[in-house]
Protein backbone atom coordinates (compact mmCIF):
# COMPACT_ATOMS: atom_id res chain seq x y z
CA UNK A 1 0.00 0.00 0.00
CA UNK A 2 2.66 2.69 0.84
CA UNK A 3 4.53 1.67 -2.57
CA UNK A 4 1.32 2.68 -4.25
CA UNK A 5 1.00 5.69 -2.44
CA UNK A 6 4.60 6.46 -2.90
CA UNK A 7 4.68 6.02 -6.82
CA UNK A 8 1.19 8.27 -7.41
CA UNK A 9 3.17 11.35 -5.38
CA UNK A 10 5.98 10.83 -7.83
CA UNK A 11 3.58 10.91 -10.91
CA UNK A 12 1.76 13.97 -9.92
CA UNK A 13 5.52 15.81 -9.05
CA UNK A 14 6.61 14.46 -12.02
CA UNK A 15 3.12 15.79 -14.07
CA UNK A 16 3.30 19.21 -12.17
CA UNK A 17 7.40 19.82 -13.59
CA UNK A 18 6.51 18.70 -17.25
CA UNK A 19 3.57 21.11 -17.03
CA UNK A 20 5.56 24.07 -15.26
CA UNK A 21 8.28 23.83 -18.27
CA UNK A 22 5.86 23.40 -21.13
CA UNK A 23 3.95 26.46 -19.98
CA UNK A 24 7.08 28.48 -18.88
CA UNK A 25 9.22 26.86 -22.27
CA UNK A 26 6.91 28.91 -24.50
CA UNK A 27 5.85 32.39 -23.46
CA UNK A 28 7.41 35.03 -25.17
CA UNK A 29 10.18 36.91 -24.09
CA UNK A 30 9.19 40.58 -23.04
CA UNK A 31 11.64 43.57 -22.07
CA UNK A 32 11.45 47.28 -22.18
CA UNK A 33 11.41 50.02 -24.75
CA UNK A 34 14.62 51.87 -25.47
CA UNK A 35 16.16 54.08 -27.17
CA UNK A 36 19.37 56.29 -28.31
CA UNK A 37 19.98 59.87 -29.28
CA UNK A 38 23.17 60.56 -31.20
CA UNK A 39 24.63 63.73 -32.45
CA UNK A 40 25.63 63.07 -36.33
CA UNK A 41 27.44 59.73 -34.89
CA UNK A 42 28.21 60.31 -31.28
CA UNK A 43 26.03 58.63 -28.60
CA UNK A 44 24.71 61.24 -26.16
CA UNK A 45 21.41 59.65 -24.41
CA UNK A 46 20.59 56.44 -23.92
CA UNK A 47 17.41 55.29 -21.95
CA UNK A 48 15.52 52.58 -21.00
CA UNK A 49 11.68 54.08 -20.82
CA UNK A 50 11.55 52.53 -16.97
CA UNK A 51 14.18 55.19 -16.37
CA UNK A 52 12.79 58.41 -14.66
CA UNK A 53 12.25 61.70 -17.22
CA UNK A 54 14.68 63.79 -15.04
CA UNK A 55 17.73 61.56 -16.67
CA UNK A 56 16.50 61.95 -19.94
CA UNK A 57 18.22 65.69 -20.70
CA UNK A 58 19.69 66.14 -24.33
CA UNK A 59 22.25 68.76 -24.12
CA UNK A 60 22.52 70.97 -26.98
CA UNK A 61 24.91 73.61 -26.06
CA UNK A 62 27.94 72.75 -28.84
CA UNK A 63 25.51 71.64 -31.42
CA UNK A 64 25.98 73.44 -35.17
CA UNK A 65 23.41 74.29 -37.28
CA UNK A 66 24.95 71.80 -39.51
CA UNK A 67 24.79 68.44 -37.32
CA UNK A 68 22.15 65.54 -37.19
CA UNK A 69 20.10 64.07 -34.83
CA UNK A 70 19.74 60.62 -35.19
CA UNK A 71 16.99 58.53 -32.80
CA UNK A 72 17.00 54.95 -32.92
CA UNK A 73 14.01 53.63 -30.80
CA UNK A 74 13.57 50.03 -30.08
CA UNK A 75 10.10 48.33 -28.89
CA UNK A 76 10.36 45.33 -26.80
CA UNK A 77 8.52 43.20 -28.39
CA UNK A 78 9.58 43.85 -31.84
CA UNK A 79 12.93 44.08 -31.23
CA UNK A 80 13.19 46.83 -34.27
CA UNK A 81 11.58 50.16 -34.78
CA UNK A 82 7.87 50.94 -35.25
CA UNK A 83 5.49 51.44 -38.22
CA UNK A 84 3.56 55.17 -38.53
CA UNK A 85 6.84 56.77 -36.37
CA UNK A 86 6.81 60.17 -35.68
CA UNK A 87 8.73 62.45 -33.17
CA UNK A 88 7.19 65.67 -31.97
CA UNK A 89 8.82 68.87 -30.60
CA UNK A 90 6.67 70.32 -28.11
CA UNK A 91 5.83 73.49 -25.41
CA UNK A 92 5.61 73.86 -22.12
CA UNK A 93 1.92 73.42 -21.94
CA UNK A 94 2.37 70.14 -24.33
CA UNK A 95 1.81 72.07 -27.50
CA UNK A 96 3.10 70.76 -30.54
CA UNK A 97 5.81 72.99 -31.98
CA UNK A 98 7.16 70.35 -35.09
CA UNK A 99 5.87 66.95 -36.08
CA UNK A 100 8.28 64.82 -38.14
CA UNK A 101 7.07 61.86 -39.64
CA UNK A 102 9.17 58.71 -40.37
CA UNK A 103 9.05 55.69 -42.89
CA UNK A 104 8.40 52.02 -40.27
CA UNK A 105 11.41 50.96 -38.79
CA UNK A 106 12.84 47.81 -40.19
CA UNK A 107 16.38 46.05 -39.24
CA UNK A 108 18.05 47.93 -42.20
CA UNK A 109 16.20 51.32 -41.23
CA UNK A 110 15.94 52.09 -37.60
CA UNK A 111 17.26 55.52 -37.59
CA UNK A 112 15.42 58.51 -37.56
CA UNK A 113 17.13 61.92 -38.16
CA UNK A 114 16.02 65.88 -37.54
CA UNK A 115 18.18 68.30 -38.70
CA UNK A 116 19.49 70.62 -35.80
CA UNK A 117 19.02 73.42 -38.08
CA UNK A 118 15.45 72.67 -37.46
CA UNK A 119 15.21 72.80 -34.00
CA UNK A 120 17.75 76.00 -33.22
CA UNK A 121 15.29 78.03 -35.38
CA UNK A 122 12.79 76.57 -33.71
CA UNK A 123 13.91 77.63 -30.16
CA UNK A 124 14.47 81.20 -31.43
CA UNK A 125 10.39 81.34 -31.80
CA UNK A 126 10.76 79.94 -28.35
CA UNK A 127 12.97 81.22 -26.36
CA UNK A 128 10.96 81.39 -23.49
CA UNK A 129 9.87 77.78 -23.46
CA UNK A 130 11.17 74.40 -22.29
CA UNK A 131 11.37 71.99 -25.27
CA UNK A 132 10.87 68.75 -25.43
CA UNK A 133 11.09 65.33 -27.82
CA UNK A 134 8.18 62.89 -28.04
CA UNK A 135 7.65 59.79 -29.77
CA UNK A 136 4.95 57.94 -31.06
CA UNK A 137 4.11 55.20 -33.63
CA UNK A 138 1.39 52.49 -34.09
CA UNK A 139 2.98 50.03 -31.26
CA UNK A 140 2.64 53.24 -28.94
CA UNK A 141 0.22 55.32 -29.43
CA UNK A 142 0.38 57.64 -26.12
CA UNK A 143 4.29 58.60 -27.09
CA UNK A 144 7.02 58.65 -24.83
CA UNK A 145 8.96 61.63 -23.70
CA UNK A 146 12.03 61.15 -25.02
CA UNK A 147 14.74 64.21 -23.88
CA UNK A 148 14.30 67.60 -22.52
CA UNK A 149 16.52 70.08 -24.70
CA UNK A 150 18.53 72.10 -22.83
CA UNK A 151 20.76 74.68 -24.81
Amino acid sequence: MQQIKSSHAFIKMFTLITLCFTVFGFTPKFGLDSYEISLNNKLVLKVAVNQPLSSRILQLAGAKQSDQLRINYTHCTTKTGGTSRSIELRGNKGNVLKKWAFADGTHSNETMTIAIKELLLLRKGNAHHDLSLHYASHELPKGETLAFLKY
